[in-house]
């Protein structure tokens, strides 16, 4: 009898100690924030992810941050896990942004706010805020430099896009058609590679369907390799008279260093400016090079201390500033913008060792 009272005094407290560890546990896992990246695959996301979790240092906050690796499938598994573990604010950079909308609606359900990171996320009312670049102010720069650098009349204009599933590449590619429609009108520029864009120069102001179009045709899915195998097949449908002297408009550093690879292998290309954005270390070097025209510098620094200092804001209890807003198609959603810098061989050194961003070791001849 004694031994068998023995034995369910330690079963008792076993059990006990169980429950009381399997508390501690689920106490340990909570989450405050949770952050969703879109790859592990480009440098850019990769140093996001460190940056993000020194922003939360010295805060009272815990953070989590998983990667869908190009699956809009894997993101939602990514946000209904960090859900599981309690959260109460969501930072989502969307693989699309009309396909995350279905991870961001289970957050809203869960009482979670969102900020949509980088890239907008589109045709939900469960974006609470958005913090980005001024992505129009990209396009009107890259748009802009060609335009200061053009060669005379008729030159040969390539264009060239982000994803079709990026609301960012709409905006990027309105803003730099804001600023060189009038030049193609004008005859400075004679687009070479897009009848949508041939059919549509007329137009100042493209509506969503019209830039659609354009993209459809000259899209790199933000991927080096699709870039530079588009980039040989215009260069070998080319006529002479498109090639030359020619100005490229190239959305972002990889693709702009893949078809700058294309077009410096033709020998029938004289002379060319390529644009970039976001300011990696290969395209610096491009640029140091003479490879690469310019790129757009979009200080990630700033960008991720404004969404998770929004972040904390929120898990606070109070209200973010913000400074303008953006309609993602069913609402206008609150944003806070980072301003963008032009870099080309004249400033990069002040502009990306001189503030500390990239060490002057990091690159030849600088």
């Amino acid at each position: 009898m004694k031994k068998s009272v023995k034995a369910i005094s330690l079963m008792l407290v076993v059990m006990i100690f169980a429950v009381i560890v399997s508390a501690c546990g689920d106490k340990g896992s909570k989450v405050n924030v949770g952050i969703v990246l879109p790859t592990k695959d480009e440098p850019r996301w990769v140093q996001d992810e460190q940056r993000f979790k020194d922003a939360l240092n010295g805060t009272k906050y815990s953070a989590e941050i998983l990667f869908s690796q190009g699956s809009s499938a894997k993101e939602k598994e990514n946000v209904d896990a960090l859900i599981a573990k309690g959260i109460k604010v969501l930072i989502i950079c969307p693989q699309d942004g009309d396909a995350a909308a279905a991870s961001v609606e289970a957050a809203k359900k869960a009482g979670v706010q969102v900020i949509s990171y980088d890239r907008l996320i589109t045709n939900t009312d469960a974006v609470n805020y958005y913090v980005t670049f001024d992505s129009v102010a990209v396009g009107k720069a890259q748009g802009q430099y060609l335009v200061d650098h053009a060669k005379g009349k008729g030159e040969p204009l390539y264009l060239y896009a982000g994803a079709a599933s990026d609301n960012n590449a709409f905006l990027f590619f309105q803003g730099a058609w804001e600023v060189l429609q009038p030049k193609i009108a004008d005859g400075t520029f004679k687009i070479a590679n897009s009848s949508e864009a041939v059919n549509l120069q007329g137009k100042a102001q493209l509506s969503r369907e019209e830039l659609s179009k354009i993209i459809g045709q000259v899209t790199t899915n933000w991927d080096a390799g699709e870039a530079k195998n588009k980039a040989q097949t215009h260069l070998t449908a080319a006529a002479a008279d498109a090639k030359g002297d020619v100005a490229i408009l190239a959305p972002n550093d990889g693709t702009a260093r893949s078809i700058a690879d294309v077009f410096a292998s033709d020998s029938a290309i004289k002379s060319f400016v390529v644009t970039g954005q976001d300011a990696e270390k290969a395209s610096i070097q491009y640029v140091i090079d003479g490879k690469q025209s310019m790129t757009v510098f979009k200080d990630v620094r700033t960008l991720v201390k404004d969404a998770m200092g929004m972040a904390v804001v929120i898990l606070d209890g109070n209200t973010p500033q913000t400074t303008g807003s953006y309609n993602n198609g069913k609402v206008d959603v609150k944003a806070k913008q980072t301003n963008v810098i032009v870099v080309d061989k004249a400033n990069v050194k002040a502009a990306l060792v001189d503030s500390g961003y990239y060490q002057a070791s990091d690159f030849k001849g600088l």
